[in-house]
């Protein structure tokens, strides 16, 4: 009979061991994506960080997983010091719930869905406020067990219509998302505030340029709600700011806007053989385009048409709209037919029976508007709202623009592009009114739920670093995300002096805890300048043959491209030392 060997244990080392890149997984290209549109699209697949399976879709390589780690930790981190338990909710969600809160329906194309083999229907979960709800709802009972925070970091999944810009728009992605559950509006109040505080930290500690600002909930849902916008001119959405304070998203921004009166004393019609545009009016009558007045016909779900009116020289806010009459549609060329309008010519002078007019609210103090006639080649001049026309309701509904001013202090606004990293919502009862969940108050009657929800995009915040951390020779990384600290980059690999020389630097900053990579490809030294620039390393030790003759080695910082050559005695401890002050505090 055979003897058996005691089996091998494992040893697990006591100091993290160099990253070799000669074993890496870390295919670096020299040229651009082709359907790349945006600098962190473009170099994280350069920088062998992220490629792609599907539209929309990416798989994170070794050196990307690293950073996409570095960015859970961060989060993670903010998230417990605030007191928010970590959870797992499955990203498999029954169909029923989401009829339970009604957004089965309302939520879209955007929603995944599937059938099991038995004809159970499920969604992919593109966030989880159904399933948190669910499990709440069968656990707490009492008001005594409130206030409770719980998070989870998962993939989530939203079928766009048009994937983009790499992780910035994809149909995977992983988000943190958080929930809480309370007695009273007060006690969320707490929560959203401590959230959003954590929010701005996370910021920080990923070296984000950033603003909060006001914002629409969608199909979130809540009417308090505020978006972290990481500053970029790669970001899809537009702000408007002020300096004394003010922050919204420009779909939803009020400003003070001041369109202008027509001169007319009083209505007066006119022949305008044009094209039915506001730029062709306003070239016609010789007057600027704030002196006109732009109509927009819509319908509401159940069928009533509207017209809406902006000044001339604005773009209707869509949300803003759909905040007046929601869920509305424009309606087509053949609606407008059947519903007696003329397209290009509409007006609020004798518009059709049953026809509503909404106003924007910048055109209360305009006395005289100069506006369709509801007929082709003709428009009014000096229509009056009030004894020519009806305004049926006021509602803001233009788009900020430059050269309107802040609605708090009357500067003009200025205005940006930013990346959307994080939300957090006041979602009230929305949830816990619609699908039950309730808790028993001191007195022993039943409550719903107060419930706020707070979202950070982990996968879109990695890539809006990138978007604001780039050169042209590639990603420039903070200290805190990049996937090591320091990488040593020996020109000869092989001798007998650079590097065993490049070892022991190597080695060395592992055992002082520095996180280190170590280029030891047989590649030519171009090779591997070009490709430490592309990668991120935020600081470069070049060992080199004519540098170690004169005891010394090259440190590059990658964020001011400065080298200086420093004493190969004591290079360890001097890096050691200068990381220690520049790394990135935790929270506190």
């Amino acid at each position: 009979m055979p003897t058996l060997e005691p089996t091998a244990v494992p040893v697990a080392l006591s100091t993290p061991q160099p990253i070799r890149m000669s074993r890496v997984f870390a295919p670096t290209l020299k040229e651009d994506p082709v359907d790349a549109e945006v600098a962190s699209h473009r170099l994280l697949v350069r920088a062998a960080m992220i490629r792609k399976v599907a539209s929309g879709v990416y798989s994170f390589l070794p050196l990307g997983y690293r950073v996409l780690q570095k960015v859970e930790r961060i989060v993670r981190e903010e998230m417990e010091a605030i007191g928010c338990q970590e959870l797992r909710m499955p990203i498999i969600q029954p169909a029923e719930l989401w009829h339970e809160s009604g957004r089965w329906s309302d939520y879209g194309p955007e929603l995944f869905r599937l059938d099991d083999r038995h004809g159970h229907s499920f969604a992919l979960a593109p966030t989880h406020e159904e399933l948190v709800t669910f499990l709440v709802r069968n656990e707490l009972r009492s008001y005594r067990e409130l206030p409770q925070s719980l998070f989870h970091v998962t993939n989530k999944y939203r079928d766009e219509i048009r994937p983009r810009f790499g992780l910035l728009r994809a149909r995977e992605f992983i988000m943190k998302d958080a929930y809480s559950f309370h007695a009273t509006k007060d006690d969320l109040q707490a929560t959203y505030d401590d959230m959003s505080r954590a929010y701005g930290r996370i910021c920080e500690r990923l070296g984000l340029a950033y603003r909060p600002v006001e914002a629409d909930s969608g199909q979130i849902g809540g009417k308090v709600t505020c978006e972290f916008m990481a500053l970029a001119e790669a970001g899809e959405a537009e702000i408007a700011y002020c300096d004394c304070g003010f922050a919204a998203n420009t779909e939803v921004a009020e400003a003070r806007i001041r369109p202008l009166a027509h001169e007319a004393d009083a209505l007066e019609k006119l022949h305008t053989p044009i094209e039915g545009t506001i730029a062709a009016l306003a070239a016609f009558l010789k007057v600027p385009e704030a002196a006109t007045v732009k109509a927009l016909a819509v319908k509401a779900p159940e069928g009533a048409v509207s017209v809406l009116f902006v000044p001339g020289d604005h773009e209707l806010g869509e949300v803003k709209a759909d905040h007046a009459i929601p869920g509305l549609d424009f309606l087509t060329d053949e609606e407008m037919l059947e519903a007696g309008l003329v397209k290009g010519y509409v007006g609020p002078v004798g518009l059709p029976e049953g026809v509503r007019v909404v106003a924007d609210d910048s055109l209360r103090d305009v006395a005289r508007w100069v506006v369709g006639a509801n007929e082709a080649a003709y428009h009014y001049l000096g229509a009056a709202p009030g004894t020519d026309f009806t305004v049926d309701a006021w509602a803001p509904l233009a788009r900020a623009q430059e050269g309107d001013r802040c609605p708090v202090c009357g500067n003009l606004l200025r205005f940006a592009r930013g990346i959307e990293v994080g939300q957090v919502f006041q979602l009230g009862t929305k949830y816990s009114e619609s699908m039950n969940a309730r808790y028993m108050d001191e007195e022993g009657r039943e409550q719903p739920f107060v419930m706020g929800c707070y979202g950070w995009g982990v996968t879109r915040s990695l890539a809006a670093v990138v978007e604001q951390h780039n050169d042209e020779g590639g990603i420039v990384w903070p200290l805190a995300v990049a996937p090591a600290e320091v990488a040593v980059l020996p020109l000869v690999v092989g001798d007998d002096e650079v590097g065993p020389a490049a070892e022991r630097i190597a080695a060395g900053l592992a055992a002082e805890g520095v996180e280190v990579a170590i280029d030891d490809r047989t590649e030519r030294a171009g090779v591997k300048f070009n490709d430490a620039d592309l990668v991120g390393w935020p600081y470069q030790v070049v060992v080199g043959r004519r540098g170690l003759e004169a005891g010394e080695v090259e440190l590059k910082d990658r964020r001011s491209g400065e080298k200086q050559l420093l004493p190969l005695d004591g290079i360890v401890v001097r890096i050691a030392t200068m990381l220690k002050e520049a790394r990135p505090h935790a929270h506190s």
